[in-house]
């Protein structure tokens, strides 16, 4: 089962689909020409009514106009409490970060001390989450990351850092890090799915601080110990997309930072 098009291609899409320019489309619907373009290109977002307009000047369909703006509302900005996410399973943000993802076009993640939710097996999440989430909602939230997955098979983009921390971080075991281990290399074989690796020998200039992921230049998902957020504030986004850039001459990119993976597995593998 493969995901549905991403917000900015679905918009460019429906409206080439009209026959309609931007600034056409523009006039029909009240949304601003520059708007327009920056949904259609991920560097900004429409907001439900706007996407609303827009659908009604595309024709779009009835469950296309829902798709569209479950995808918005997804993108919205929200801070949720750690406690509150416990509170309802854990699965119902899995499913938030789903819709996150399905929506972007390209999604950039640094995560300097976990291995990234998306490429993580059932084992992996099931030491991450066990101590905080009863034996049922802990299935349903190990079930939902692996629905997240699926995106994997789209055509989006994945560019995931990791710190070697992440690496060298035992979860639950030596052997589940050994099968955690393969199992990155495996998917960073994929072709849309690039993992970068900070190397624990790399001299840096900056910090590793808290994980995040951005989407398109549209919104970030910052995590911590007490909340997760989803920020939209273009100015937030740019310090953000900032701190991705500066982090790029110290990633050990692909063939170099499988080395580094399946260095860290033999390492473990040393040990069960």
């Amino acid at each position: 089962m493969t995901s549905p098009m991403s917000l900015p291609d679905a918009l460019r899409n429906l409206r080439q689909a009209s026959g309609l320019s931007q600034t056409a489309a523009a006039e029909r619907s009240g949304v601003n020409q520059t708007k327009i373009s920056r949904a259609e290109t991920g560097r900004g977002l429409v907001d439900k009514d706007e996407v609303a307009a827009l659908c009604r000047v595309y024709n779009a369909s009835p469950g296309t106009r829902r798709q569209l703006i479950a995808m918005t509302e997804a993108l919205a900005a929200s801070r949720t409490p750690r406690r509150m996410v416990l509170q309802r399973g854990g699965w119902a943000m899995q499913e938030r970060i789903g819709k996150l993802e399905n929506a972007a076009k390209t999604i950039r993640n640094f995560a300097p001390s976990a291995i990234h939710g998306l490429l993580q097996i059932p084992a992996y999440i099931e030491a991450l989450f066990g101590a905080s989430l009863s034996p049922e909602n802990l299935t349903r939230t190990v079930q939902a990351r692996l629905n997240r997955q699926r995106v994997l098979e789209s055509d989006r983009e994945f560019h995931l850092v990791m710190g070697e921390g992440a690496l060298r971080w035992c979860m639950g075991s030596a052997a589940i890090m050994v099968d955690q281990l393969e199992h990155l290399i495996h998917q960073s074989e994929r072709p849309n799915v690039h993992v970068g690796i900070i190397t624990w020998t790399t001299p840096t200039t900056i910090p590793g601080l808290h994980p995040f992921t951005l989407y398109d230049d549209q919104a970030a998902l910052v995590a911590t110990q007490n909340a997760t957020a989803v920020i939209t504030d273009p100015r937030d986004i740019a310090d953000y997309r900032g701190y991705w850039d500066e982090l790029q001459p110290f990633v050990s990119w692909d063939d170099e930072a499988r080395d580094a993976v399946h260095h860290a597995a033999e390492d473990y593998r040393r040990i069960m």
